[in-house]
């Protein structure tokens, strides 16, 4: 994770390189130190974690961030390793749309929750769906801010696949500004981002927005 932890106990090891966004790896605590940090935010909260109902939360906290951040033990670009030439010419759109998205903000990790838009122009050679759908999951469950994860998304299917272009959008809810903050609920923020021929082709671009449309706005081409 995103998280710089100082331990007397034990240095930080070397910075290892991810391939797809190439961040370093920091070092990670124990389970039993994820557990006993839990145990102070409760604290902190005012709560005491050894009553009945919150004896067992630091655990299943743990096992939840294991879930909600499992994306930075995925490698976007292997997961868009394979991918298919025989596709007899076909050089059109190809578009995956509403894909269920679940991230947490980095500024206050509570949930960031929306859909995804992905579609490329193939230039000879096209990726099983679902692995499109698994590199926006795999940046998703990061912490992350929506601009880079639309960006992330965008260009790591260009770097893998080179299309002659690559559209994503975004649209999602965030509960640091529902929840908490300003208190606005309701409130879609929307991002894109456009690659080769959908930065290039309003037409493209706009072709690509209309099949995306589900009844609300989308940016404008």
């Amino acid at each position: 994770m995103n998280i710089t932890v100082t331990s007397a106990r034990q240095p930080a090891q070397p910075a290892a390189t991810n391939r797809a966004d190439a961040d370093p790896a920091p070092w990670r605590p124990s389970r039993a130190e994820a557990e006993a940090a839990v145990r102070t935010l409760l604290l902190w909260a005012g709560d005491d974690p050894d009553r009945e109902g919150l004896l067992d939360t630091p655990a299943r906290v743990a096992r939840a961030y294991e879930e909600f951040f499992s994306g930075y033990a995925e490698d976007p670009v292997e997961l868009l390793a394979r991918s298919f030439a025989e596709t007899d010419g076909y050089d059109e759109m190809v578009v995956l749309r509403d894909i269920r998205l679940e991230s947490h903000c980095e500024h206050h990790m509570v949930p960031i929750i929306g859909r995804a838009h992905v579609a490329y122009l193939p230039a000879g050679r096209v990726v099983g769906i679902s692995k499109l759908a698994r590199v926006v999951e795999a940046y998703a469950r990061r912490l992350q801010i929506q601009e880079k994860l639309t960006a992330q998304v965008a260009n790591s299917i260009q770097e893998v696949l080179q299309p002659r272009g690559v559209a994503v959008v975004i649209e999602a809810g965030h509960q640091c500004m529902t929840t908490r903050g300003v208190h606005k609920p309701g409130v879609a923020m929307i991002t894109s981002r456009m690659l080769g021929e959908f930065r290039t082709d309003p037409a493209l671009r706009r072709e690509f927005l209309a099949m995306v449309n589900s009844g609300r706005p989308l940016p404008e081409a």
